[in-house]
């Protein structure tokens, strides 16, 4: 299915969102494990409540569901390296490690699509990977933060390759619904783990308090049911590594919105700004060099 302007704007209207989400779990105050676990849980409702609402037709195919489930389970994990970033370091830094998703998706793709790999996709890579490299140089006390984004970009990367695989042979938002349901049972199962033999000594906070819960109802209906319902649908009209290569524009948005809102906390370095810069125009160049190469194609077929 060929892409339209519509297409290119839903994409960059979800990504948005996915760049607030980071905000989102910078303030909230209960800790990323216990936030997963409400913001899974009501998307599963969610979800669930819709598809009945919708009296979703009987799929003509059968459904993977031990899959789809365990792919929620990298969903969930995803989530909390992702929202655990943002925490130990800032919005900024945990957003630009997770732009990483496009080299990671550049390598493991091909193994599971047996499609080529891309030389541009690797260049482009190696570019996002040059940003985040200056970033890393400059802001250095926020290793661990950068290494937790880093992993959550893969697994990000790995489940993005499933569902655009899923998405051949079953409707979006049934993806979406098992997979939500896969990332609250493992979490459910997960929390008394952390909390009994992990981290024992951390006082127990699962219930949300105050503002919280309006945060963690948007995380659910907004960045979850629609974005991440429609994001998988989008997965119908573009490869997974362009949609992870457009997913890098997560941190500039994020890192615009998170100044708004935070100021000078979320300030950085002016390496930061530079890798960021790098990131930003390996997004760019993708059109153009994937033109370029498929023009080069043509002509060798035609010449």
């Amino acid at each position: 299915m060929r892409p339209t302007v519509r297409d290119y704007l839903q994409l960059h209207f979800i990504v948005l969102i996915f760049g607030f989400t980071a905000i989102l779990g910078r303030l909230v105050t209960i800790p990323a494990l216990s936030l997963v676990f409400w913001r899974t849980g009501l998307a599963t409702l969610g979800m669930w409540a819709f598809l009945r609402w919708q009296k979703q037709a009987k799929p003509q195919q059968p459904i993977p569901v031990v899959k789809l489930l365990l792919t929620g389970t990298l969903v969930a994990a995803h989530w909390l390296l992702f929202f655990g970033s943002a925490r130990v370091s800032n919005v900024s830094v945990c957003l630009a490690g997770m732009s990483t998703g496009s080299l990671w998706t550049a390598v493991v793709e091909p193994l599971f699509t047996r499609r080529r790999i891309s030389p541009i996709e690797i260049f482009l890579g190696l570019l996002v990977m040059a940003g985040l490299y200056l970033i890393f140089l400059f802001e250095f006390d926020h290793a661990l933060g950068l290494a937790m984004s880093v992993t959550a970009a893969f697994l990000s990367a790995l489940f993005s390759v499933f569902n655009s695989m899923f998405s051949r042979q079953v409707e979006p938002r049934l993806i979406t619904a098992y997979e939500m349901t896969g990332a609250w049972i493992s979490t459910a199962v997960f929390l008394p783990l952390y909390y009994g033999v992990l981290a024992p000594e951390e006082p127990v906070a699962i219930l949300p308090q105050g503002w919280d819960w309006l945060w963690v109802v948007v995380l659910a209906g907004v960045c979850t049911v629609y974005a991440y319902a429609a994001f998988v649908r989008l997965f119908q009209t573009f490869t997974a590594f362009v949609m992870n290569l457009t997913v890098n524009l997560e941190p500039i948005y994020g890192i615009l919105l998170a100044f708004f809102i935070f100021g000078d906390a979320e300030k950085m370095t002016t390496g930061f700004y530079a890798g960021a810069s790098l990131i930003l125009g390996a997004v760019l160049l993708y059109p153009v060099l994937s033109r370029w190469s498929n023009r080069r194609a043509k002509e060798t077929i035609n010449p």
